[in-house]
């Protein structure tokens, strides 16, 4: 059963950073993509970046480019999404999802989702 469990949201000022975690379990990283996705309230949700196999990444979100970037570690199935420079239009609650053999494919799990809140 693929499961993804993510974490390290909470509240942080404008210009803050925030390192969110996707520990992923009942798969391996070295089969899926793992693309963060974002739902604001009353937005849809929408996809901010992704991290193929082989560890290349792939912005869905103009708006994090420079910002935003993603990493992993194999050993402990987990990716990371880094997040500089935050702005108050990034509150959103924040989703791991497990896709497909690549960042286009389907959507096969999604973790519960954490919140992200900037603001001063």
């Amino acid at each position: 059963q693929l499961q993804l469990v993510e974490s390290g949201g909470g509240l942080v000022q404008p210009g803050g950073s925030l390192r969110l975690s996707c520990a992923a379990s009942g798969f391996s990283l070295d089969y899926y993509a793992i693309g963060w996705f974002r739902q604001a309230p009353g937005k849809e949700r929408e996809g901010v970046l992704c991290i193929n196999r082989s560890g290349s990444t792939t912005h869905y979100a103009d708006s994090v480019k420079g910002r935003f970037t993603m990493s992993m570690n194999n050993a402990k199935n987990t990716v990371y999404l880094q997040m500089n420079r935050l702005k108050p239009e990034d509150t959103a609650v924040y989703y791991c999802a497990a896709l497909g053999s690549a960042c286009s494919g389907y959507v096969a799990s999604w973790g519960q989702g954490t919140q992200v809140t900037v603001s001063s």
